[in-house]
């Protein structure tokens, strides 16, 4: 992957806020981070935003914005965004709000797991471009 797909990572436990962004930096991708859905909101809204993928917690404290609130709004900023959903116990509520052609992680998962969800995603978005230019 190549060093200018910016993820957005949304994630309210320090700890795992910090491996994320060191597990995507890993795997090649430019890593931008907030710990609340407000912070988020506010970083997909900006007008410099150029993020490629999310990958947002469900449960966030403080709320009142949860994960899927985030990127219900995401995808209305950018329909290609790629989404990625971490969870330790709301992947039952995946079916009726995830959003379309998005994946979920069920925690604890491991670092590979994330870098290949975004990996995939992406390409998958990446094709589908290339065939509509056609």
């Amino acid at each position: 992957m190549e060093r200018s797909v910016v993820v957005l990572v949304v994630e309210d436990n320090a700890l795992i806020h910090d491996l994320l962004g060191e597990a995507l930096i890993d795997g090649g991708f430019r890593v931008a981070q907030a710990s609340t859905g407000a912070d988020a909101l506010a970083m997909l809204e900006a007008p410099e935003a150029a993020f490629r993928a999310l990958v947002t917690d469900i449960n966030l404290e403080p709320g009142p914005s949860t994960g899927w609130d985030i990127a219900k709004r995401a995808r209305e900023i950018n329909s290609k965004l790629a989404v990625i959903y971490m969870t330790g116990n709301s992947e039952h509520q995946y079916a009726s709000n995830g959003v379309p052609d998005s994946i979920m992680l069920t925690k604890p998962f491991a670092p590979a797991q994330l870098i290949a969800a975004v990996s995939q995603l992406l390409n998958e978005v990446q094709n589908v471009g290339a065939s509509d230019s056609r």
